[in-house]
This record gives structure tokens, sequence and C-alpha cells, in this order.
């Protein structure tokens, strides 16, 4: 290719012709050389395979293995027989969805927006990835094809989506993608996988804030039982989206600012074995007035032998390498001490040996943070460590001391934290790792990417089992909303219907069973589909990690209580308009074979 003149590319069948002007960028040219483009050449990329991977490095610093080969090979082998039959210049629309709420559940939160439109900012086959795959796919491929693949771009590609972080429900698209059918087919596997444990970590999360409650706090723990380094960064970032306060990930903390939080291991407290083992004795004065006459360890031993004989504990009985332990870590961290307290007995030693640091930390003017337990009956010894903080910070005058935190960790889920509700804990922090990061109840959502339309003429995917018809052709969707204010029905309909109007009946139907139908009388009537990719690059300003975390709860609380409970919840009803309805059931009677009988 050369500047001006005529251009004929061979791409197979169906190949294009297109002018270029003394402006126009040659394939592979730098970007110093970039110029305008013509439409004809929209959808193959002006940029170089270096400047994808630096913006790639940018964009999505926690995975940068997000590219066009990060899919299924099946999505190639279409693409070529989509190319050697023609197809270049179809137009297709697909829908990403999902059939079933997870967790036993009735609502899911949309996560992964954000990373697949990173995801099309830098969609671009390397040099690299061509040569992969001339050694993979069949020697029978063109050449042609290879040139085809390293020039595409999403640039014609449009995609409308619900806001991110709001809830959804079975059905209703989370995404509509359209453009060339080629294109769209390869987003299908990346734009899957960039969604479905997204948004199945964020539904997790959100169910354990509303089992926990609003003033309990939420930290992530679970990078170390993770599907992988990936997926314990996934699901710090997604739990964080879900309502969690924190996470111990400290990558995740430094990739999306998201607090990091922790203390020490049993293993910390076991390394000692005796106070001799303290080597710092000397401690920085924080407080006002004069300095403590004796040294940290001194006082700890001393606060130790006066808190036993007030909480008749033997105080000979608490474990000395634990009290070197905890010393040892509040010298390290005075400002924020946490300990520990189940490495041999919460309530013999353990309680004990914490008090007397957090006395001696307020004899130097700081003040410790709290507890935590990883064993045993944590209703039970949650009621024992809020029961002596109390008595204690009365005794010596210390209201600070009564609201310590208490932190309980152990295996915890859903399940453990509402029976927690009913024993009446006192816990005021949940570490949850294991149930959390890998969805133990239900390890995937399910969701699927299905075209609905080829230029113009819409498609549908009959089967046996109803629930895997497709509702074809592109479609609107819209939340209706009752007097109280609370969602009532999400409804599907065909472009180009009046959408529903506050104050009008509308009528719902089921998509496949006829007799289930109502009028629904909206209060208010909300749009769910939002413009945000068209014309080569993102069409509105993405919200930031607090915004979408923010909706989340927002979106949330537009729910009645009974579609969040987790025992039996009211399913939540969606449904299409009367038109989308009988448009359905003629193209399936349209595509759906007569038998025969004999």
């Amino acid at each position: 290719m050369g500047f001006g003149g005529t251009v004929t590319q061979d791409l197979g069948p169906g190949s294009r012709t297109w002018d270029t002007g003394p402006d126009q960028q040659e394939i592979g040219m730098d970007d110093t050389q970039s110029g305008a483009r013509t439409p004809e050449t929209a959808m193959f990329s002006s940029r170089s395979s270096k400047d994808c991977q630096e913006r790639n490095a940018e964009l999505c610093l926690e995975n940068s293995v997000v590219q066009p080969l990060l899919t299924d090979l099946y999505q190639i082998t279409m693409a070529y027989a989509y190319w050697k039959s023609g197809k270049v210049n179809d137009v297709a629309t697909f829908d990403l969805f999902f059939r079933k709420n997870p967790f036993k559940g009735e609502f899911t939160i949309f996560a992964g927006l954000s990373d697949c439109l990173k995801f099309l900012e830098n969609f671009h086959y390397s040099e690299t990835d061509i040569r992969y795959l001339r050694t993979v796919l069949p020697e029978s491929v063109e050449d042609e094809f290879f040139q085809f693949l390293q020039q595409l771009s999403p640039k014609d590609v449009t995609v409308c989506a619900l806001s991110e972080g709001s809830v959804c429900f079975p059905r209703i698209p989370l995404m509509r993608i359209t453009g060339p059918l080629i294109v769209v087919q390869l987003l299908e596997t990346t734009f899957l996988t960039l969604t479905n444990y997204s948004s199945l970590i964020t539904t997790n999360a959100a169910r354990f804030r509303i089992a926990a409650g609003k003033e309990i706090s939420l930290l992530e723990f679970g990078l170390r039982r993770a599907q992988g380094p990936d997926g314990g960064l996934s699901a710090s970032r997604y739990a964080y989206i879900g309502g969690f306060d924190g996470t111990s990930n400290v990558l995740a903390g430094k990739l999306f600012q998201i607090p990091i939080k922790g203390t020490h291991a049993h293993a910390f407290v076991t390394s000692f074995t005796g106070l001799e083992e303290v080597q710092c004795r000397e401690f920085k004065y924080n407080g006002e007035g004069e300095l403590p006459e004796k040294d940290f360890l001194t006082l700890c031993v001393n606060w130790r032998n006066q808190l036993g004989e007030f909480l008749s504990i033997l105080a000979s009985e608490a474990h000395d390498g634990e009290l070197a332990a905890f010393i040892s870590y509040a010298l390290a961290f005075p400002k924020s001490f946490v300990a520990l307290i189940d490495t041999y007995d919460v309530s013999k030693s353990g309680m004990l040996n914490f008090c007397a640091v957090a006395l001696t930390l307020n004899d130097f003017g700081y003040k410790a943070l709290g507890i935590r337990i990883d064993s045993g009956d944590l209703a039970y010894l949650s009621r024992v460590v809020k029961e002596t903080i109390e008595c204690v910070g009365k005794q010596y005058n210390l209201p600070w001391f009564r609201d310590m935190v208490i932190t309980a960790s152990n295996d915890i889920n859903e399940e453990t934290i509402l029976s927690l509700n009913e024993q009446g804990h006192k816990i005021t922090c949940f570490g949850i790792g294991t149930h959390l990061v890998t969805c133990q109840r239900q390890p995937a959502l399910g969701c699927v990417f299905k075209l609905v339309e080829v230029n113009n003429k819409p498609k549908i995917k009959l089967s046996q089992d109803v629930q895997k018809v497709t509702m074809p052709g592109q479609k609107e969707a819209f939340r209706l909303y009752s007097s109280d204010g609370h969602a009532l029905i999400d409804i599907l309909q065909r472009p180009g219907e009046a959408p529903p109007q506050v104050g009008k009946r509308v009528l719902c139907r089921h998509p496949f069973e006829e007799s289930k139908r109502a009028y629904v009388m909206p209060h208010k009537v909300e749009p769910l589909y939002n413009p945000v990719w068209a014309n080569g690059q993102i069409a509105q300003n993405m919200p930031t990690l607090v915004e979408i975390r923010q909706n989340v709860q927002e979106s949330l609380r537009t729910l009645r209580q009974d579609h969040k409970r987790s025992l039996n919840p009211t399913p939540y009803k969606v449904g299409v308009s009367d038109d989308l309805y009988h448009f359905i059931h003629d193209l399936w009677l349209e595509n759906a074979p007569i038998g025969e009988l004999s």
C-alpha cells in the first residue's frame, strides 16, 4: 500500500476496494504518520501492536493476558469459515445474558463491563499472535485470512449495556453487541470470561453484605484460596464493588486503591516461646504528661497480673510466648494493634494477654484497635470478648476500650453469618475468604452470548428445553417501578415500540407461557440500556470503582426485601411486551420443523 490511488486488498470472498487519500494511514505505519481513515477501513486497526500492548499495560494492569487470543479456538475457526463464506460485510447483533440467578437467589449484580471496554480499546492481533495461529490452524487456511485478522478492529462495533453495578435478572441482556459478524463473534469468549466471574463475585459479596448488615465490616481474605493470581485479584476487586470494606491482597490495594487490612497469623504467635525473646523494651511515648516509669515489657506483665485478679483468671496459666508475640507486634504497630487471640485459649490466655498489652499501649498514649478470632464457637467467644472489654473499659474508665473491633474469620459463609445473627454474636467485622472468592455454593454464573440478528434479519435458537430458546432480534429493556418506589418488573420490547409511560397500563407477558400475563401501571419507568461503545471508543465517561460500588448499594435498595432474602426469596418478574411475545412465537413456528405421524 502506498499513498494515494486505489487499493485493493484481497481478503478472500467478499474482498473490499477503497480509495486512499494523501493523509490515509498505511496499515502498520507508526502513529506519527497516521491520519484520517475512511469509513470503509473502520473495521481495521491503525494502532500498532506495540502501541496496543503499551496501552493494555496501562489500562489493564491487573491482567495483561486479556487479549484477542484469550478465546476459544472455535471462535477463530468460525471467523475463518465466515470469511471464506463471504460474510465479511455481514452485520450481526448478539445478546449477552444469563438464564438463572446464582446462589438460589432472585437477583444478580452486573459487573465486568469496564474490563470489556478496556479489551475493546486494545483489540488487536499482534504479529506474534498471527505467527502462532499459522502454526495451529490447518495449512489450507489462506494467507489473506491472517492479513485480515491482523487488521481487524472493533471500530464498527456498538455496545449498549446496563449500568455496571446494577441489579439484573435472567433473560434481560446485560449487553447488546452489534457490528461486523466476524468481529463480534471473536469477542464472545473474552466478554464472557470478563463478565461471568466478575458478576458472580460481586453478587456473592452483595449477599454477604445483606446477611451481615450495614454496620458490620467485611474484609476479603481469599487470595490464598482463589483460583490462581487472576482469580485472587478479580475477587478482591469485585468483592469490594459488591460491598466489602477492604482486602488482605496488597497488589489489589495498589492496583485498585482498595483499603488493605491484616493482622498476623498463628505462626507469629507460636514463633515466640517466652518473654526473654522480647528484644525491644524501650518505646516512644505518644501521650501527654509524664512518661511511664517502667519499660513496656514490665508494664505488660504488671497489667497481666492485675487483670488476672480482676477477671478471676490465673495469670500464671496465660501463655508467655503469646504475650511476647503480642508485645512485639504492638511495638511494631502501636497505632494499629490487632491481636489474634485463639492460638492457645481465648478465655484463659488470649484475652488476658491482649488486654495487658492494650492497657500498656494506653499508658504510652496509644489505642489498640481490637482482636481477631479464627476458630471455635464464634458466637460464644465473641460474647466473652465483648463482656471482657466492657468490664475492663468500665473498670479503668476507658470508653474506647469497650468499642474495640471484634473480628471473626474461619471458613465463614453466608449461612454462618445468618446463624451467628440468630445466636446474638458480638462480632463487628468478618474476614471471609474461601466461600467468597471460590463461590462454593455456585462456582459459575452461566452467562451466554447468543446471535439474535444478522443483516436486520432476526435469528432464533430453538430447543426442547424452553429455557434455552432465545429471544430474537434487537430489544429494548425498561424497569417499571411501583408506587412505593421499588422495582416491580423488567420488560423487553422490540425497537420502535412506544416505551412504557408513567400512569399508563402496560401488558407484560411471560415470554413462553401464554397464560402468564399481567397489566402493570408504572409510577416510574427506567430505560436500562446506555450506549457504552461507539465509533471505536468508549461512548461515555465510565464510572470509577467507588462509583460502581455505590451503584450496587443504590440499585439493591430499589428491590423489595423479599426479593433479597436468603431463604425462599420472591421471584422478580421479567416479561416481554405483547408485540415481542407474538414476534417470538411467530418466528418459533416459522423455524420449527413440522413432524409427521405414520
